[in-house]
């Protein structure tokens, strides 16, 4: 396809996209309205329109909504490939995906046939009136939870991914041994140093950077103090192309949650605090089997953790009504996964019975709640929380846990830091897997939660400002690289996993922004 049809085709379905969206009714209300007003003249009415449309700021609502949509629609493909193409080009990938989302559902009704708790019921008047009033409370309660256990951890989705091969792929025909030393085996493209080097060029050692360049004993007049005068122009304007190439080089702490916002165009209007009310109705009426699965997670993760404890209810709150969104759902047209089905009761394989479990599509695994958990240091309001955290699921997180091709896809993170060490510490590779520590199984567990709970909240926003900057979570994969180079004296030292392990137990006291240059621009290729 040329790229005229390319264009005019990402143009038809942004409008199709944006047609019965709220922010299309506001502006043509706004429209009509302004037709009362003097300067609008009859002969020049398009432009008038269209001016008063830019003066109000509309326009720039509007080309907000657009920017959005271009991040998260579907990849363009050819007009007659069958829609599973859409979410993930490759059968044996699709595949993977498929038989694992069976073991996970097959886990969650044996727990729920074992346990004989529903998937869902239908809370009585008491319960209602007792979950409306703990509502701001929730962590208090000390439900019996030791009968629940996660539906599954990261290392057992590690061993799924491990699995992967491709059918069509003849592995002798590899171009040197280095691709059999490691755990992944998809033959997908990862990009090298240099081509990173082209990709984060903002990152490069002579560029300010927020996360060096505001330490205590630099002076603020050398670049913070401007960085953070442009930063607060950016949020004035309200552009969210601007604020995502400025998080490139990091957000000051008190523009962050303005800027993530404004770049995820998450807005908070009413109707998204009405939606989230919707949705804590929704929690307080039904109760789910996976709410157990929530409670138990933040009690073994966040509750648990330093940084994090002190959100207990919020992280409640927001992922009990995340499980309800159905909103959610929209995700799964460029997601290689597919929702979960349950059946009414007594209605086994009726598919005119078959419901999405849970509403939103997503079965949460041990550790999930770790993504909203950040967030909390950023936004005090539930609904405002709540809306960002969906974005940032339904543009990142979601390919941390699900098998596909895409570059920002668990699979090629993983392949990604693989080859990353094989390249440029072949010698630590290599002893690490002859002490049977392969690095991947070391690395995984920060990978999947984009190391939240692993960093100091202050280095992991720096590290997520970058995600959002780039759109992309590959900077993830350099990090936990360059992990691995800023500890190889010690790795060379060990003689097992787990005293690799210890090594690399506590990512505390890392400084993230100077790892990733270091690694990136200052390691001889």
């Amino acid at each position: 396809m040329n790229e005229g049809n390319d264009l005019s085709l990402t143009i038809a379905h942004i409008v199709q996209r944006l047609k019965g969206s709220h922010l299309h009714s506001q502006i043509e209300r706004q429209a009509k309205e302004c037709l009362h007003q003097p300067e609008i003249k009859l002969e020049s009415l398009k432009e008038d329109v269209r001016s008063f449309l830019k003066t109000s700021g509309w326009e720039r609502k509007l080309q907000n909504a657009v920017y959005r949509e271009l991040h998260v629609q579907l990849p363009l493909s050819h007009p007659i490939a069958p829609p599973e193409h859409l979410k993930e080009p490759l059968a044996y990938m699709r595949k993977a995906q498929a038989s694992w989302e069976k073991r996970v559902l097959k886990s969650l009704n044996s727990m729920s046939s074992e346990l004989g708790v529903p998937l869902a019921r239908m809370r009585p008047a008491a319960e209602q009136k007792e979950i409306t009033n703990k509502w701001n409370e929730m962590g208090t309660d000390e439900p019996d939870l030791s009968r629940f256990r996660p539906v599954y951890a990261p290392k057992d989705f590690l061993e799924v991914l491990i699995s992967l091969q491709n059918p069509n792929y003849d592995s002798s025909e590899a171009v040197s041994s280095r691709s059999h030393w490691g755990l992944i085996h998809s033959p997908l493209n990862v990009r090298d140093i240099p081509q990173l080097r082209r990709s984060f060029s903002e990152l490069n050692l002579t560029t300010g950077q927020l996360g060096i360049d505001d330490h205590a004993h630099i002076h603020p007049d050398l670049f913070e103090s401007d960085y953070v005068q442009i930063g607060k122009k950016v949020v004035e304007d309200q552009d969210s192309a601007a604020a995502q190439q400025y998080s490139r080089r990091g957000c000051p702490t008190g523009l962050r949650a303005d800027l993530w916002a404004l770049i995820l165009n998450s807005t908070n209007q009413p109707q998204d605090v009405m939606h989230y009310e919707q949705l804590k109705a929704g929690v307080i009426q039904h109760d789910l089997l996976v709410d157990k699965l929530i409670y138990k997670d933040v009690k073994l993760t966040a509750s648990n953790d330093d940084y994090y404890f002190v959100f207990e209810d919020f992280l409640y709150q927001v992922l009990l009504c995340f499980s309800r969104d159905t909103a959610v759902l929209e995700h799964f047209k460029y997601n290689s996964a597919t929702p979960p089905k349950a059946y009414v009761q007594g209605k086994v394989d009726d598919e005119e019975c078959a419901v999405v479990y849970p509403p939103n599509g997503v079965i949460p695994f041990h550790g999930f709640s770790m993504y909203v958990a950040p967030l909390c240091y950023l936004y005090n309001e539930p609904s405002k929380l709540y809306s960002v955290f969906r974005e940032m699921y339904i543009r990142f997180f979601f390919r941390l846990h699900s098998i596909s091709s895409s570059p920002s896809g668990i699979v090629s993170l993983c392949l990604q830091f693989e080859r990353l060490i094989q390249t440029h510490l072949p010698q630590l590779f290599y002893h690490l897997r002859q002490i049977g520590a392969q690095p991947l199984r070391i690395a995984f567990k920060w990978m999947v939660r984009a190391f939240s709970g692993y960093l100091s909240t202050d280095q992991l926003l720096l590290l997520w400002d970058r995600i959002l900057g780039y759109d992309s979570l590959e900077i993830v994969a350099v990090l936990a690289a360059a992990v691995f180079a800023f500890r190889a004296e010690n790795l060379m030292e060990v003689t097992s996993l787990a005293s690799a392990e210890a090594v690399l137990a506590d990512l505390s006291t890392l400084k993230v922004i100077p790892l990733i240059q270091i690694f990136l621009f200052a390691t001889a290729i």
